[in-house]
């Protein structure tokens, strides 16, 4: 595809990601939601990509959806010529569905302004690091919708119930600070935003076996899902059997009594083992 309104570039082994249109502090519109799916789906068929930062251009991370071109319509499916007879899924929610089924550790850097779809395409990513005013809101009730991008799902998980409804409900703006407080993100002073990022990706990048973190990410975000531990267990001793047998986890010891750094040879694209053998996500279409 040909990226027009994000930035993609891959050096030693880590993607990142620039959404790409700083005049309008990079406002998320229906072709930023699509070449942010192609670019998931370039970045999985990668063996050279081990890890993925996602930034914004300017001095904006992504300011919610767009709303200079349709006004009043933006969020009105008739109204922008789609088929209302059925469900429309929304942009957002298609995009943070793509990074929930990644194989790649993926890590925000909020740079600055990122409220509605700009903050909620975020929940579904590994980590979360924003600079202290970095201006994030759940703004919705006040644009007269709801909380969109999955984030009714995300949001209560990684910041609780209580805390969740008081930023959806109220709708106001928040600091980068006072999310920190709620661990929805990391703060980091701007001028360190990017290299703390770059640190954490390039460490996974060259100390991690790729397979492992993609079966491990896999593993932390499914098993959210299940209502029993057992069946993170099944899934722990499948992973552990089939990965035990391969490559890789022979190569982890051995390089760990030699006292040398491994060699990973084993492809996320053409080795991943299936450990979830039952995992057959709803179909709602």
């Amino acid at each position: 595809m040909d990226y027009q309104q994000l930035h993609l570039e891959v050096v030693d082994n880590v993607a990142t990601i620039t959404l790409d249109r700083p005049e309008r502090l990079n406002a998320f519109t229906e072709r930023m939601r699509a070449e942010l799916i192609d670019a998931c789906d370039v970045i999985d068929a990668d063996d050279g990509i081990r890890a993925v930062v996602v930034t914004g251009a300017g001095r904006g991370f992504c300011a919610g959806a767009e709303l200079g071109d349709a006004g009043g319509d933006t969020f009105d499916a008739g109204a922008r010529g789609r088929n209302t007879q059925g469900v429309n899924r929304d942009g957002g929610g298609q995009v943070s569905m793509r990074i929930w089924e990644l194989k790649k550790p993926i890590i925000a850097a909020i740079n600055g302004p990122a409220v509605g779809v700009g903050i909620t395409m975020t929940l579904p990513m590994d980590i979360r690091l924003a600079v202290p005013d970095a201006k994030i809101g759940f703004v919705f009730a006040r644009r007269g919708i709801v909380p969109e991008a999955v984030s009714s799902w995300f949001l209560p998980r990684v910041v609780g119930i209580s805390k969740a409804a008081e930023w959806c409900y109220s709708g106001r703006i928040i600091s980068g600070q006072e999310a920190g407080d709620a661990g929805l993100v990391t703060v980091v002073p701007a001028e360190d935003l990017l290299d703390r990022a770059y640190a954490i990706a390039g460490e996974i990048a060259t100390y991690a076996a790729p397979v492992s973190v993609a079966l491990t990410r896999q593993m932390l975000w499914r098993g959210l899902t299940f209502d029993h531990p057992m069946q993170s267990h099944m899934v722990d001793s499948r992973a552990i059997q089939s990965l035990g047998a391969m490559a890789d986890a022979k190569e982890g010891v051995t390089s760990f009594l030699e006292k040398r750094e491994p060699n990973w040879s084993l492809s996320v694209v053409d080795d991943l083992p299936d450990v979830f053998p039952n995992w057959h996500p709803p179909d709602f279409s």
